[in-house]
């Protein structure tokens, strides 16, 4: 679907890639239109006008940045993802988050000095989104970037790299390991079994983990609960995404860990050198702009993986997620 729609108008950003002849992000801007009123009440007329249009571009280049609407508050941010038809997905992980307004929530509260590493969002669960949605409200002083990272280009070069490692990993499917405390931590990880799965009653906590992605338990003597997500690919391929191999998995964030592990489903172990090598060509396809006052960034979740920059205070990021 080629870009024409007199209501948006192409602009650019600094960081802005060209992959396999799409640009990421692509970035739209109001109209150049001496009549334009640059409110919230035309964004939304032109989002919903040009609804469908609007998600096309989204998987297209999985990634759409509005840039230079005058987009205020949780409350404007809230009316574009609705506007839009995202169908609200009930968020399930461990990332501290606040209820702001609505759909709207805080992006992961862990301390602003810590780095987020790529993912894509609820990647173990049964019910992940397919949009990620994040409004800045505060940009940051300095750092704090939400570098984002096409999935398939992962997938490809680490097929290129370990052809052997990457057949094995994929026939036999993967085993994780978390161990999850009862209570919330002060972490970008903080949440503990309890907020995780809604509930402190064990038994509950049991069939909750079943239902939301056929998680076991072990109860450790400390509380703690020891979750499996057993039989999980490590990439997959989307409709509508060019039959794209994404790296779909999260090999890289849990590997050798003191409270996480990951492994082959047989117990064989992965290579060291393949899971330093994958997070080294992350870094190296990854894309990241500046944040600025009123940005609205739309992923396609299926086939972008994104994560956080440390960042010095203030900074105000929101996310909503949906279907």
């Amino acid at each position: 679907m080629e870009f024409t729609c007199k209501e948006f108008k192409v602009g650019k950003c600094e960081g802005q890639k060209l992959v396999d002849g799409e640009t990421i992000p692509l970035v739209l801007q109001p109209p150049e239109e001496p009549n334009y009123n640059n409110d919230m009440e035309s964004l939304l007329l032109a989002l919903g006008k040009n609804k469908e249009w609007f998600k096309q571009m989204i998987i297209k280049n999985s990634a759409v940045l509005l840039r230079g609407f005058n987009v205020r508050n949780a409350e404007d941010f809230n009316d574009i993802v609705e506007t839009v038809g995202s169908e609200n997905v009930p968020y399930v992980g461990r990332a501290p988050r606040t209820n702001v307004h609505k759909r709207v929530y805080t992006a992961n509260e862990g301390p602003l000095s810590e780095s987020i590493l790529f993912h894509h969002e609820m990647v173990l669960m049964k019910g992940y989104p397919e949009n990620v949605m994040f409004f800045c409200e505060i940009p940051p002083p300095e750092g704090g970037e939400t570098p984002i990272v096409p999935s398939f280009r992962v997938a490809e070069r680490m097929v290129e790299e370990f052809p052997e490692a990457m057949k094995e990993m994929e026939e036999k499917g993967l085993n994780y390991t978390y161990i999850i405390p009862a209570h919330n931590t002060h972490s970008f990880i903080g949440g503990g079994w309890s907020t995780i799965l809604g509930t402190s009653d064990p038994a509950e906590a049991m069939k909750r983990a079943k239902v939301l992605a056929d998680i076991d338990i072990e109860w450790l003597s400390n509380g703690s609960a020891k979750m499996s997500f057993v039989q999980r690919p490590l990439t997959k391929v989307f409709d509508g995404r060019k039959r794209r191999k994404m790296w779909f998995n999260t090999v890289y964030l849990v590997y050798g860990k003191k409270v996480s592990s990951v492994m082959m489903m047989d117990g064989t172990e992965i290579p060291e050198k393949v899971v330093k090598r994958c997070g080294e060509i992350l870094e190296e396809e990854s894309i990241q702009f500046k944040w600025e006052k009123g940005d609205v960034l739309f992923l396609d979740n299926l086939a972008m993986q994104h994560g956080r920059r440390p960042s010095l205070s203030p900074r105000k990021v929101l996310v909503a997620i949906g279907n």
